[in-house]
């Protein structure tokens, strides 16, 4: 299952949907608001997402990770909409037989999710400036500026 959402996550709950005695791992991953961005003092971001393209693009990823780790259940869904501070923006859920195929496939997913959904992440700075930045950047370290959605 892949879901946009316009409110808040529940991690218990995204978790609780994934359980099945088949499975002897579940690994999670959480995407929080943080308070800087490449030496940017940030206040909030605001995500922007065309969601049927994302959903279509997002099944398709949680399907290539299931075949690819062979994994029991997978889900993940992506917030938009103006997040503070802490908030959760993006959750990610696997569950296989065992862990090493688990943290590989949370890790796949998020990274591709990065790479190919249509999703906007404009920051807000305490500065009172903006820009939108790229999310398309596969790895640990997010790009620089990136056009702004339509």
């Amino acid at each position: 299952m892949f879901k946009i959402s316009a409110t808040a996550l529940d991690p218990a709950a995204l978790q609780a949907e994934l359980a099945d005695n088949r499975a002897g791992a579940c690994v999670t991953f959480e995407g929080w608001v943080r308070n800087r961005n490449e030496g940017q003092p940030v206040l909030s971001l605001e995500y922007e997402a065309y969601a049927p393209l994302a959903v279509s693009e997002g099944e398709k990823i949680l399907a290539e990770a299931r075949e690819k780790f062979s994994l029991v259940g997978t889900a993940a869904v992506h917030r938009t909409g103006h997040l503070q501070l802490g908030e959760l923006a993006v959750w990610v859920g696997v569950t296989a037989e065992h862990r090493g195929a688990a943290f590989d496939a949370c890790r796949y997913i998020i990274d591709e999710a990065k790479a190919r959904l249509p999703v906007w992440k404009k920051e807000h700075y305490t500065s009172g400036a903006t820009a939108w930045i790229n999310c398309a950047t596969r790895g640990e370290h997010g790009g620089g500026a990136a056009t702004p959605p339509a």
